[in-house]
């Protein structure tokens, strides 16, 4: 990909017409935006500044955060506030299961902060609401996207033991912009994961993962990735822009364009992924609907 000039931190860069989106307008959005409040529910949508969430939330759609909105990590990249978790509520799985309950979902996706300071890592956590979702609404398609659980074998087993239907853990970006972008993660560490879920979780699970682009990676650095996660078997892909949360976070070194994205998208399925979704506004959770197993074409 072309490097762009280095972007002054001091301000932010001015977007490009293809990422600017229009606000919302639709009654549904406040319905929704009630109704998590009502549930005192967290939605990644809000705490990770998703620029969708506008558009999903008017779609009747969310993807529901667990396990508080504190984070024990840092990431460059991410806008969830980094601080001492409070307590889990034991109450929240059977709140996310009344919310897709209401909200009529046929795919829900459930994600969570990483709890690093639990021996678990909050994988019972997952468990109790997945139970709890599909108690409450049989036949709905659930997706987690998780943590790496520091490669705990024990906590993994715990979710797939609760059979999801999709098993996201996002690679976030290439191998050498890891240490820099990604607090305590490895890059081989969610590899590792990635390949351990695909073979415990049965020949039902589909697994998925998603990359941030234009933090200064380079096209064949990409198609590198790419390659290591269909090594291990990864079957669903997300590709999108990165765009910093705050002047605290990492700049962003390069507005990928629309034909690039679509570009990778035909290599990513050349190379075997599924489904992909691959677009300057697509993020892990993106009309995630769309991903569903037997759901249609790869979108973009």
């Amino acid at each position: 990909m072309p490097s762009m000039a280095p972007v002054n931190v001091t301000q932010r860069p001015r977007l490009p017409e293809w990422l600017k989106v229009n606000l919302p307008t639709s009654s549904t959005f406040t319905r929704t935006r009630t109704l998590l409040d009502d549930l005192r529910l967290h939605s990644v949508c809000e705490s990770a500044r998703c620029p969708n969430h506008w558009e999903c939330w008017s779609r009747g759609t969310a993807t529901f955060m667990i396990a508080g909105d504190r984070c024990t990590r840092a990431c460059g990249f991410c806008a969830v506030t980094t601080a001492k978790p409070l307590p889990l509520e034991m109450d929240e799985p059977s709140r996310v299961a009344e919310a897709t309950r209401r909200m009529g979902l046929k795919h829900v996706v459930i994600t969570a902060v990483a709890r690093d300071d639990l021996a678990d890592g909050g994988a019972r956590h997952f468990l109790e609401t997945i139970h709890a979702v599909r108690a409450t609404n049989p036949g709905i398609v659930i997706e987690v996207l998780t943590p790496d659980f520091l490669d705990n074998d024990d906590a993994l087993d715990l979710v797939l033991g609760a059979h999801p239907d999709i098993f996201n853990h996002n690679l976030e970006t290439v191998r050498r912009l890891t240490p820099s972008v990604r607090h305590r993660a490895t890059y081989d560490r969610s590899l590792r994961v990635l390949g351990k879920a695909r073979r415990r979780g049965g020949c039902g699970l589909h697994t998925k993962s998603g990359l941030m682009l234009g933090l200064g990676e380079t096209q064949e650095e990409v198609l590198e990735a790419l390659r290591d996660l269909r090594a291990v078997a990864c079957d669903l892909l997300t590709l999108g822009q990165y765009l910093q949360p705050t002047l605290k976070h990492l700049p962003v070194v390069e507005f990928v364009r629309p034909e690039q994205f679509e570009r990778l998208r035909r290599l990513g399925e050349e190379l075997g992924f599924v489904r992909v979704a691959s677009g300057p506004l697509v993020r892990s959770s993106y009309h995630a609907d769309e991903f569903s197993p037997g759901g249609g074409r790869a979108i973009r």
